[in-house]
């Protein structure tokens, strides 16, 4: 994803720091990133990029074509782990849907605010409605779509009408997701917790009575082992 517009060839060695472990690729990313959520992306130049990744401008070329290719890829990789664990998760039966829900509730989560910039907020950008990013909206309408179903599939989903049910997945969906703005309130909050409370929230939303997400962790393991 997000490499139509590299450069083919082997870029100069002309790194501008010592090696972090990190490829390239991902140093420019963690720059983009980092200087998207500061800057915005319209500030934000590509020779900027470069210099934060520790490299020329010129060599940031022959990895990302420039700007919305940066910006294109770091918003799929905000959704597309999400999504891969939504469509292994609709299809696990022997489990509750409660508790597939909870979890990828906290998954989405830690996904959004585990990491050292809080790409969620890149979703606020106005750019992100532009033709280039029409990628990463079909992804992003697909993991909706997958939280509706595992809500529909919990017990209290039964007595709902279609309204209700869209509403409470509208609901929950908008809670996982508004997360990015409490991380920017306190970027030093402990992730985990955070994530497993927004989770037992999200279900509360949707209608799970208090600690009936987790019931199904010895039936899960049981199923698991069968």
């Amino acid at each position: 994803m997000g490499t139509t517009g590299r450069r083919v060839g082997r870029p100069r060695a002309d790194r501008l720091r010592p090696e972090s472990g990190l490829t390239p690729r991902e140093e420019l990313l963690g720059a983009a990133a980092e200087l998207f959520a500061l800057r915005g992306y319209a500030a934000t130049t590509t020779r900027a990029v470069a210099e934060r990744a520790g490299m020329r401008q010129a060599t940031m070329y022959h990895y990302f074509g420039g700007k919305e290719e940066l910006l294109a890829e770091l918003l799929e990789s905000t959704v597309a782990p999400s999504l891969r664990l939504a469509r292994r998760l609709l299809g696990e039966g022997h489990r509750t849907a409660e508790r597939r829900l909870w979890e990828l509730c906290r998954a989405d989560v830690l996904l959004l605010c585990g990491g050292p910039h809080n790409l969620g907020a890149l979703y606020l950008l106005p750019e992100v409605r532009g033709e280039r990013f029409a990628g990463f909206r079909r992804m992003h309408r697909e993991l909706k779509r997958a939280y509706g179903r595992l809500l529909a599939q919990t017990g209290p989903a039964a007595g709902l009408g279609r309204p209700e049910l869209e509403l409470r997945g509208d609901l929950v969906f908008g809670l996982i997701e508004g997360v990015v703005l409490i991380r920017d309130a306190d970027p030093l909050r402990a992730v985990g917790p955070f994530a497993e409370a927004t989770a037992d929230a999200a279900l509360r939303i949707a209608g799970v009575p208090a600690g009936r997400e987790r019931d199904g962790s010895a039936a899960d393991a049981r199923g698991a082992s069968a």
